[in-house]
């Protein structure tokens, strides 16, 4: 009865949160395939490896809504994910870089958190291989957030970012280091207009990339970093060299993401070169740079490969080259021609960008937000009626444990009494039997006590005839006899009296020394008389057969009479020795 109560008990202790997970939980596996169904929908209408998705003038007001809300939903799952670490990093840092791009900052900085503090968490579970892959990503998601803090103006959080940055790559031999060191640079170039700080890091980051990846293209990226702050000092001299050199370095150098030329970098290395040569008034070495830039960019509009701005900085550099040689009709073209273009584009462009940023941007986040937050509430709203439901069916299963635990401490206590009285009564039979043996044991002693007094009461009546014989002989001797007889009479009842006195006070102390031995002979055996017990004491001690025979007030035979007796309650064989037993026990 007791086991059905206890299995019926732990089914109904599994069956509540298993009902419980059932309703409320959203599995690891559901929320992955829900952010699949998600990703999926979002790239029928912006793939994420287009370019296009990454460009804010690639979306209408409409669109952006739609994707941003497919978006944050698409964030909420991987909260749900368990199991694929490496799909969920890169799920976030996805989401920070595409943030970034399109120019929602604040977002963007709380997706490369997530990224940092979700790596944190599983780091463990990643292989080593895929540690070392992270080990760019990380760099260069710190550097991402360092200059998302910057745009908000958060200046202090960028730069703790960037000392994080050049702290975590410092012990990693590759490139992340230069470039950690050489961003922090732009930090103070762009950010917080220190030309000497930001000169200060380019210079370490460039020594650093020379020395040991003299090949790279950060070299290049860094020359123009240096450049443009003597540009920015004036010093067209040193900027010069610099930007000589990276003109010649881009026309082979190949971009070690892209695996292809940086067309961009050279069309802006050579238009830097050819504005600082007519800054310098060596104009026919701008002429010739110019020329070589002018091949360049018309094949790249051939191709229908140049952006806007580096069409831009190429009409700037032509138009300072016109005015420097007095080419003033075809140099006012020009102007004409920068003015449309950066109205048509750059213009537009900034305008756009910057009302996005400060208006259009709030109201859309805020408005898939909330969105967002009242999908949430109402899902949350469903799972707290699901709730209150199980909460009531557990007030119900908990009740009927209560009841059910109360029955069963109920039956147990019904069983332990009945257990107890049991064991009171074995206790009492128990009880009686003892008595009944201490009852047999007295009796048994008394028994012996009784045979010890018939052995002396035999020894006394063998004693009076003796006494009897020597006062008959007293009496038939002369009268000369007569008085030595008397006396020696005398002193044998004298002796007599002085021995039964002694002997009584020796056995009184042999028995009180002896107490223990006594114990476990008449454990052993029983059926031991008084005196018995007390010739195995006098022979545990050692004492001689003659010294027992007087002490016991027998003759030597009669001793060697009751040794008999004794082997056989002892039931000794003829081989054991009677004294060498009584000794060892």
């Amino acid at each position: 009865m007791f086991k059905y109560y206890a299995s019926l008990l732990f089914l109904c202790s599994m069956a509540i949160p298993q009902l419980w997970s059932q309703s409320t939980a959203i599995t690891s596996e559901s929320a992955f395939k829900e952010y699949q169904q998600i990703s999926d929908s979002m790239s029928s209408v912006f793939p994420e490896d287009d370019i296009k998705t990454y460009r804010r003038a690639s979306f209408s007001d409409v669109q952006m809504q739609r994707y941003l809300s497919l978006h944050f939903k698409r964030l909420d799952k991987l909260n749900h994910i368990e199991g694929h670490v490496k799909f969920v990093l890169d799920s976030y840092l996805h989401s920070g870089n595409w943030f970034r791009e399109v120019g929602f900052p604040k977002e963007s900085i709380k997706s490369y958190l997530n990224f940092f503090n979700y790596y944190k968490d599983h780091e463990g579970e990643l292989g080593i291989a895929e540690r070392n892959k992270y080990m760019e990503m990380r760099s260069y998601a710190r550097s991402m957030l360092a200059e998302s803090y910057a745009k908000l103006g958060l200046l202090d959080n960028a730069a703790m970012q960037h000392k994080t940055n050049m702290a975590f790559t410092k012990n990693l031999n590759y490139i992340y280091h230069p470039s950690s060191i050489n961003n922090y640079g732009l930090f103070f170039y762009w950010f917080k207009k220190d030309l000497d700080s930001a000169m200060y890091f380019f210079e370490r980051a460039y020594a650093l990339t020379k020395s040991k990846f003299p090949k790279h293209t950060l070299n290049g990226s860094i020359r123009d970093n240096i450049a443009d702050i003597y540009i920015d000092q004036q010093d067209y001299k040193k900027a010069q060299p610099l930007y000589q050199q990276n003109f010649e370095y881009f026309k082979t150098a190949i971009n070690e993401e892209t695996l292809a030329k940086d067309i961009p970098r050279l069309i802006s290395a050579g238009s830097q070169l050819v504005t600082t040569n007519t800054q310098l008034s060596q104009l026919d070495v701008a002429q010739r740079v110019f020329k070589e830039l002018e091949t360049v960019v018309k094949l790249q509009e051939l191709n229908n490969n140049i952006t806007s701005s580096s069409k831009l900085e190429f009409l700037r550099a032509k138009e300072r080259l016109l005015s420097a040689q007095n080419n003033i009709l075809e140099a006012y073209t020009t102007v004409k021609a920068i003015e449309r273009f950066s109205d048509s584009l750059q213009a537009i462009s900034n305008h756009a960008d910057k009302k996005w940023q400060e208006e259009l941007n709030d109201i859309t986040i805020d408005k898939i937000e909330l969105n967002f937050k009242i999908d949430r509430i109402q899902k949350e709203n469903m799972i707290k009626n699901q709730r209150a439901k199980l909460w009531f069916i557990g007030l119900l299963s908990s009740i009927f444990i209560i009841l059910l635990m109360t029955l069963i401490i109920s039956r147990r206590q019904h069983l332990i009494n009945a257990k107890n009285k049991q064991l009171l009564a074995e206790q009492k039979l128990e009880n009686s039997a003892l008595k009944v043996e201490q009852l047999n044991s007295e009796i048994k002693s008394k028994e012996r006590d009784l045979s010890d007094f018939a052995i002396k009461l035999t020894q006394d009546q063998d004693w009076a005839k003796e006494l009897a014989e020597q006062l008959e002989a007293i009496k038939q001797t002369s009268s000369e006899e007569r008085e030595s007889l008397i006396k020696t009479l005398d002193l044998a009842i004298a002796n007599k009296i002085n021995v039964d006195s002694d002997t009584q006070d020796f056995f009184e102390r042999l028995d009180k020394l002896s107490h223990t031995f006594y114990s476990k002979l008449t454990h052993s055996y029983p059926n031991l008389s008084k005196n018995e017990i007390r010739l195995c004491s006098l022979i545990r001690l050692k004492i001689e057969s003659r010294s027992i025979a007087t002490l016991q007030n027998i003759t030597l035979a009669s001793l060697n009479t009751s040794r008999y007796r004794l082997r056989k309650k002892l039931n000794l064989s003829e081989d054991v020795d009677l004294d060498f037993f009584i000794q060892n026990i």
